[in-house]
Formats: structure tokens, sequence, C-alpha cells
């Protein structure tokens, strides 16, 4: 996920957060990260206490975060979620 993430990967994350995430304002939540869309679903998010991703049409994105480490616990975090049944 470091320099390109996978469209696939990052909508299966955010499906299964809705699918089994705690219905919260504004989204879902699962396991510390946030699931959400705009209005017309063209951008997802996915954030947690420290990190924002802002996934868009096009396969764009955005990673809004202070420090190395922020990323990579919250790619930890991703994964894990991916990998729940």
């Amino acid at each position: 996920m470091k320099n390109e993430l996978d469209s696939r990967f990052v909508l299966a994350v955010f499906e299964k957060i809705r699918e089994k995430g705690e219905e919260v304002e504004g989204g879902h939540m699962l396991e510390g990260v946030k699931a959400y869309s705009d209005l017309d679903g063209y951008t997802v998010y996915l954030e947690d206490a420290f990190v924002n991703l802002r996934y868009g049409f096009h396969n764009q994105y955005h990673f809004d975060y202070e420090k190395a480490e922020q990323l990579e616990n919250f790619q930890r975090k991703l994964i894990a979620i991916s990998k729940m049944d």
C-alpha cells in the first residue's frame, strides 16, 4: 500500500466495515477505522484517530497523517479488517 493502492482492497475493506461495523454518526466503525462516503458515492473515506484516506474516482487517493508510524499502524488495521470473516 505504500506506493499504489489496490482499488479492490480499499473497496473490500470499506464494504466490510459497512457490513460488520457499528453504525456511528456519518458512517460505520470497525476496529477503530471509520468508513463513509460522499453523497454521490464516488469518494470513500477510511480514517482512524491519526490517518485519513480519501479514495476517489479514477483510483485517485490521498493520505493525511503526521508520522510514518501512524500510516503503518493504519495499514495494519486495514489488512486485519480485510482478513476478518
